[in-house]
């Protein structure tokens, strides 16, 4: 049988990372980067709405961080679907036997 608990360990743990990514805390550090000019241009062109570029690049980094958490759960997802394949395909076919013709 497929564990329950799984989706609430991966939601948790995706809470945790979003509380550590700073979504609930507002402390900054200053530091220093280095970018291409051709980027700090693109990022001065689609900043408009943001107070500064930090709060831009921010946004930006924290957004692919998430994305690359979500590409984890989704691995892991993977992981747990095809461990229990067997299982499932024949739970499918099973209630495909149920349908009736229309």
């Amino acid at each position: 049988m497929i564990e329950e608990s799984w989706s609430n360990n991966i939601y948790k743990t995706f809470v945790d990372k979003v509380f550590f990514l700073g979504y609930f805390c507002s402390m900054k550090v200053k530091t220093s980067i280095t970018l291409s000019e051709d980027l700090l241009k693109a990022i001065d062109e689609y900043a408009g709405e943001y107070k500064n570029r930090s709060e831009f690049i921010e946004d930006a980094v924290r957004a692919f961080i998430i994305q690359l958490i979500r590409g984890q759960q989704d691995a892991r997802d993977l992981e747990i679907i095809n461990k229990h394949a067997d299982y499932l395909n024949r739970e499918a076919a099973d209630v495909l036997t149920y349908q009736v013709d229309l």
